[in-house]
């Protein structure tokens, strides 16, 4: 039952529209849309301390079926719940503990106001998907949208109605730990999966439905040096083209909210910028939906140096536009005193307050508080066969051939002695990845599991060695095993009988994630080692990367004849990783972010700046820009990708060689799949803009698509190049195409291209 105080509430409704002026906004959100009206009615019979409320979110603080907690933070938690001042909650989930605190928020408070229940639910809930970055070698969008829905559709049924997720920060730094959880290096690809994810989570915003959070705004992905939470120093340049293009997509997708992140951005911290979060965001973008805070990130600015206390860290954040306090008890403990005294004016409050029943209307919430709390829907949901089978799909589409000499893969399905080898191979708890906090441990598929599938072929498996040796005291860290060889010798001997040796190394799924920077980009701990001794005795091997990020490999990109980029692919990481080895399903995954080869190399990026002096005039010169101990091109390139499939472009034209505003140019290539295997290949298009108000890189993702060929088919592909394709922000301050020569480059990876030229009048 609805509680009576929002029936009340809306019985004066229709009395408060007419007869009371429209409060004061301090941006552009509009309050004549009905949707503004039901919320200024609210708003309206709140006090100060319930419109703080609202701004205020904490997370799960006692078991909510056992006794009401009496003493100490839990209690006050509990307190305020009953107060109404709480908005929102995060990391609780199952029905019903969902429903215990809806009831109490809207049943036992004066207003009965509904609670936000927030979740990290980055790439599924109980059944889990390939990490972000995985789904975004797929590059396959309605794949990631519909990856998206089932995570929707799962933490819904559990009680969630927010998740925070998809992060869309763009990084050029493997050593980032949250590499992971984004969707790499391109601007361009980045928004298109951004948008994907947005739309997958949200859909209609039915009871299977959750509101999405595109973060981290902004700039946390060129964290200095790869280290998390690092200060952050970029141009407008870098900002405007490179950062803030997924940003936007995920506004323009209808995004309902935005956390701002734990970096300061050329001196301010996120959470405090106005720049971000009032002029771009709110103003420029005009989002209509609220920010969050990331966790602590208000009090943060303490430590930043940027605020000298909690009360004017709560001054700072508020009046820059961060909507909703997680966890730094800022706004509960000063927000009522700041307006009081005049620091902060009472307009901004609502404003704020605005935004987070404007979320909670939109969801639904007002009209049915316990939309997201069905037993039988939760019971018949969770885990279900569907959700198993769309999770396979996109971890078979997630897979990257990275090389495959001597066409050794795929493996023949029977006849054949396999060496199976490394911890990883099987392990069920490290192919989940890092942030799926909802799943539980030892529930994925394995690699020997997988490859028991196909018995006609004798596998044996051997462990090698471990890879973690146990977790320290915080749950997500894992200790490595950087000593331990015994197993070598086992693992040698099976080696020397086999036919062929899949050797499954890489980094544990824990190793990467929040707080996860690595200084060093090899395999962990002794698996280098191990990988040369076995190649020693059997040189036909392999080898399957299980990481979270781009790893530093020479080694193994000279000697390995086959190696499969394979991520950390989620709940059915062994079924997808064995059909892809023997060859049921053709490998069509692209790299979004490049592999160095020496980690001296980063940030490294594929649409890097050229340089005054980007190669040598004569050989032996050393005044270039180069590393004299290292090559500057990159292990394995952005876009990078084999298959089973051989692909060949030809025959790049242009329908015209110059244009004007107003009118397109089309490129066309010839595409033919010389193989006997039918297959997909990912056609790229990049451009460069040879001359700009600001430097411009040597080329740039503007479009491609996923063409599927059958044996020795043909088709031309066709792309429309228009103005707006070749619009940046430029030195002008505005996002326009500038006139002159543009290079145009098609091809199957962004360093193996056909190129030609047109020109813009």
């Amino acid at each position: 039952m609805i509680h009576k105080n929002i029936i009340y509430a809306y019985s004066v409704l229709l009395l408060l529209v007419l007869s009371c002026s429209t409060p004061k906004s301090s941006v552009n959100v509009s309050n004549t849309d009905p949707t503004s009206k039901r919320v200024d009615s609210i708003l309206s019979l709140m006090t100060l301390e319930e419109k703080v409320g609202q701004l205020n979110q904490y997370n799960g603080f006692w078991e909510i079926t056992g006794p009401v907690p009496k003493e100490g933070q839990a209690a006050k938690k509990y307190d305020d719940l009953k107060k109404g001042l709480v908005g929102s909650m995060l990391n609780v989930k199952g029905v019903s503990d969902v429903k215990a605190l809806q009831k109490i928020a809207v049943e036992q408070t004066r207003l009965g106001i509904p609670l936000l229940f927030g979740f990290d639910v980055v790439h599924g809930y109980k059944t889990i998907s390939p990490i972000p970055l995985a789904e975004a070698a797929s590059w396959d969008l309605k794949a990631i949208q519909k990856s998206a829905e089932i995570a929707a559709e799962e933490a819904a049924a559990v009680g969630i109605n927010w998740t925070f997720a998809p992060m869309v920060d763009i990084s050029r730094d493997a050593r980032w730990g949250r590499v992971m959880e984004g969707a790499g290096e391109d601007p361009y690809l980045g928004a298109l999966i951004a948008k994907a994810r947005v739309q997958g989570f949200q859909g209609n915003l039915s009871n299977k439905n959750i509101i999405a959070c595109a973060k981290h705004f902004a700039g946390y992905g060129f964290a200095e040096s790869g280290r998390d939470y690092n200060t952050v120093v970029v141009s407008d340049d870098v900002l405007h083209n490179v950062i803030l293009p997924p940003f936007k997509a995920s506004v323009d997708a209808g995004v309902k909210t935005f956390m701002n992140s734990f970096n300061d951005l050329n001196g301010i911290p996120a959470t405090g910028s106005s720049f971000l979060q009032r002029d771009i965001l709110k103003k420029s973008w005009n989002f209509k939906g609220f920010v969050v805070s990331d966790w602590g990130s208000i009090n943060e600015m303490i430590a930043h140096g940027y605020a000298q206390d909690s009360k004017q860290a709560a001054e700072i954040a508020i009046n820059a536009g961060s909507d909703m306090d997680m966890e730094s008890y800022a706004y509960i403990d000063h927000l009522k005193s700041l307006v009081v005294s005049g620091v902060v004016d009472v307009s901004v409050i609502d404003d704020a307050v605005r935004r987070v029943l404007r979320v909670k209307f939109e969801l639904g919430l007002f009209e049915n508080p316990y939309k997201y709390c069905n037993e039988a829907i939760e019971k018949e949901t969770v885990g279900k066969t569907e959700f198993h089978e769309g999770v396979l799909d996109m971890a078979k589409k997630s897979i990257v051939l990275l090389k495959n000499d001597k066409q050794l893969l795929p493996l023949k399905k029977s006849g054949q002695k396999i060496a199976l080898i490394g911890a990883l191979a099987a392990d069920k708890t490290s192919p989940l990845g890092s942030w799926r906090i909802g799943a539980d441990d030892n529930t994925a598929i394995s690699v020997v599991e997988g490859m028991n599938k196909y018995p006609n072929n004798e596998v044996t498996y051997s462990k090698g060695a471990d890879v973690a040796i146990g977790r320290t005291q915080f749950m997500w860290e894992t200790k490595i095993n950087t000593t331990d060889t015994s197993g070598f010798a086992e693992a040698i001997a099976t080696a020397k009988k086999a036919d062929v040796v899949v050797m499954v190394l890489g980094e544990h799924g824990l190793q990467s994630g929040e707080g996860r920077s690595r200084a060093e980009l090899g395999l962990p701990g002794v698996q280098q080692e191990l990988l040369e001794a076995v190649y020693k005795v059997n040189p036909n091997i392999v080898l399957i990367l299980t990481n979270g990020r781009p790893l530093a490999i020479p080694w193994a990109a000279e000697h390995i004849p086959a190696i499969l980029e394979t991520w950390h692919l989620g709940t059915q990481s062994g079924h997808a990783i064995a059909q892809v080895l023997y060859g049921d399903y053709n490998p069509s995954g692209k790299l979004p972010m490049t592999f160095p080869r020496n980690v001296g190399q980063l940030p490294l990026y594929y649409n890097y700046k050229n340089t005054g002096r980007p190669s040598a005039n004569e050989p032996e010169s050393v005044f270039w820009s180069h590393y004299i101990d290292e090559k500057n091109t990159p292990l394995f390139a952005f876009g990078h990708g084999l298959s089973y499939s051989k692909f060949e472009y030809s025959e790049l034209k242009v329908s015209k060689a110059s244009f004007s505003k107003g009118e397109t140019i089309q490129v066309q290539v010839e595409l033919k799949n010389n193989s006997t295997v039918e297959g997909k290949e990912v056609v790229q298009l990049y451009i460069r803009d040879v001359v700009g108000s600001f430097t411009r890189p040597v080329k740039e993702l503007k479009g491609f698509e996923m063409v599927e060929l059958k044996p020795f088919e043909s088709k031309v592909i066709t792309f429309t190049i228009d103005q707006e394709m070749l619009a940046f922000y430029t030195a002008n301050k505005t996002w326009e195409a500038e006139p002159g020569t543009f290079k145009v480059f098609v091809g199957g990876s962004s360093d193996q291209l056909l190129e030609t030229e047109i020109v813009l009048k």
